[in-house]
């Protein structure tokens, strides 16, 4: 968190955005959105079950009065909750890197399975639910 800090990939907020909840429950929204979308739009769920964990991540880091820069933010939300958190938030990373290959594909053909997007919305559920766990616990970093 201090390598972070230091970097400038992260930086604190006051005030009202210094509340996780609002993006917990845009994360849960959003994981809602990738179950109903799993069986009609493959690659829009497993996009929105990574969204879900980011969003869930965010709110962490929120909740800490903490907010990443905008370079690179996915991997800075990342790297910090994995410090922190651990658990399943190690998941995060492979989530990430296969959003990324769905949103710019190498070849063509490459599509999302089924059984892809039931991992994924599984993955993304646990963070979640994890992230509604620990938000209650922290208070301002430092």
């Amino acid at each position: 968190m201090e390598r972070l800090l230091k970097e400038g990939r992260l930086e604190p907020i006051t005030g009202a955005a210094a509340a996780g909840d609002m993006h917990l429950q845009s994360a849960r929204a959003m994981l809602a959105s990738a179950e109903r979308e799993a069986d009609h739009n493959p690659e829009a769920a497993y996009v929105l079950a990574y969204d879900a964990v980011r969003k869930a991540a965010t709110g962490l880091l929120a909740q800490q009065a903490l907010r990443p820069r905008q370079n690179g933010h996915h991997v800075t939300v990342e790297e910090a909750v994995r410090a922190q958190f651990n658990g399943d938030f190690h998941e995060m990373a492979a989530l990430r890197r296969r959003r990324g290959e769905i949103e710019y594909p190498i070849a063509p053909g490459d599509n999302v399975t089924s059984e892809e997007v039931a991992d994924a919305i599984q993955v993304s559920a646990r963070i979640v639910a994890a992230a509604g766990t620990i938000l209650p616990t922290l208070s301002f970093y430092r």
